[in-house]
């Protein structure tokens, strides 16, 4: 089964390379969706419980929150943020015994744009 866990941050940063207006310094909120998937337990009759999957999201978006991303992520576009948070992520939940798997990030960039990693 998958199922999945939303968070929101944030952040500023620039993009030097960026044709347009984004090269200037500007901010976003954004929202992380993140899905995982395991087995469902037969002591819990869940997968894992929403409440430790946003707890590791949320020690991720710690990083990101109210930062300048390009001291924090080089070059800081959506789609290296999403595979920033992807591996943060990952990290976290190797070292944990929640028994899920990441299947894969979605960041947000305002409410209309958007990345996945898988």
């Amino acid at each position: 089964m998958k199922l999945g866990v939303s968070a929101d941050f944030s952040a500023a940063h620039s993009l030097s390379r960026h044709p347009g207006k984004c090269k200037n310094l500007h901010g976003h909120t954004y929202k992380v969706d993140v899905v995982v998937e395991g087995e469902k337990r037969e002591d819990t009759g869940c997968v894992a419980d929403f409440a430790d999957i946003k707890a590791v999201i949320e020690d991720v978006v710690t990083f990101v929150d109210h930062k300048y991303l390009n001291e924090v992520i080089h070059y800081p576009t959506t789609e290296n943020i999403a595979l920033f948070i992807k591996a943060e992520i990952e990290k976290r939940l190797n070292r944990t015994n929640l028994g899920v798997t990441l299947r894969s990030v979605r960041i947000w960039e305002g409410r209309e744009k958007w990345v996945m990693v898988e």
